[in-house]
């Protein structure tokens, strides 16, 4: 199944993992609403909504960018109202945008643990909501949301439980989401990679240029991504995908072109996969 002529409303798609969705669907010749902050160069981060753009029509695809902070439900809703105009019906909504902060409970801020509980977990819940009414109108319309499946474990939230419950929050929208919207032939899932992906917050906030030289590019989940919004949405629902595992089913074998440094690894294995994917992989990986 194609993505062209399907719209796509993705959050935080000025960049990174975000944008490499963005373009891997206008190679099909989809639209795009790229919704994010970002409007002027950054000293620290690539790209704006307007690079984004251009990227996405050289790709082959449709793009509108959108200035809008996730955080307001106003701007999503105008957003969406945008979009609807521009292409006329929305496919998929992409719940990319994500704030992050790896600081233990006495060092978080209560403004850092807001940003974090306001863009991760509600603004995926907004993003969701507004965007439902034309979702339901598509022919085969996706919410996907890019969380961690749900390993309950105390070692994944002991070392950063602001950040944890905010992902996890995530995760929530979509087990919930995914049986509330069953009868209407959505589908709800999310999306996580098994190893670190080379994105600005590796670089800037993870393990800086060696750790991204041992993770993999945004590519892996934007093929991922593709992958699941390809599927009849009335059959693939509730399901938590690691990139990889979706790849595989898809007939990969050969993960060397994903990676942003050392083809031959090891890569870091990323936050919240559970034991049981790390088994599966015949990737070496490195266990934080």
């Amino acid at each position: 199944m194609s993505l062209a002529g399907k719209t796509l409303f993705i959050s935080g798609a000025s960049r990174g993992i975000g944008l490499a969705i963005a373009l891997r669907a206008a190679r099909d010749g989809a639209n795009v609403a790229i919704v994010a902050k970002t409007t002027e160069p950054h000293p620290k981060l690539p790209g704006t909504i307007y690079t984004a753009a251009e990227e996405i029509e050289r790709a082959g695809g449709a793009a509108l960018p959108i200035a809008c902070d996730i955080r307001s439900e106003d701007m999503v809703r105008q957003a969406v109202e945008a979009t609807v105009a521009r292409f006329g019906g929305i496919d998929v909504c992409v719940n990319n945008a994500s704030a992050i902060s790896l600081t233990r409970t006495p060092a978080t801020d209560m403004k850092r643990y807001d940003l974090m509980q306001s863009i991760n977990t509600r603004g995926t819940f907004v993003c969701s909501q507004a965007t439902l009414p034309h979702l339901k109108k598509s022919s085969n319309a996706h919410i996907l949301t890019l969380s961690p499946p749900l390993d309950m474990q105390a070692k994944w939230f002991a070392p950063h439980v602001a950040y944890s419950i905010a992902k996890y929050g995530m995760s929530l929208c979509t087990l919930g989401m995914a049986e509330e919207l069953r009868r209407d032939g959505i589908g709800v899932n999310s999306l996580w990679p098994l190893t670190t992906i080379d994105t600005a917050a590796v670089r800037n906030l993870l393990g800086g240029d060696g750790m991204a030289q041992s993770s993999r590019t945004p590519e892996i989940m934007a093929d991922a991504a593709y992958a699941i919004l390809s599927r009849p949405a009335s059959e693939c629902t509730g399901n938590f995908f690691i990139d990889e595992e979706v790849l595989r089913a898809e007939g990969v074998t050969d993960f060397a072109p994903y990676a942003a440094g050392r083809a031959d690894g090891p890569y870091f294995a990323d936050f919240f996969v559970p034991e049981a994917a790390l088994t599966r992989t015949t990737t070496e990986l490195i266990r934080a």
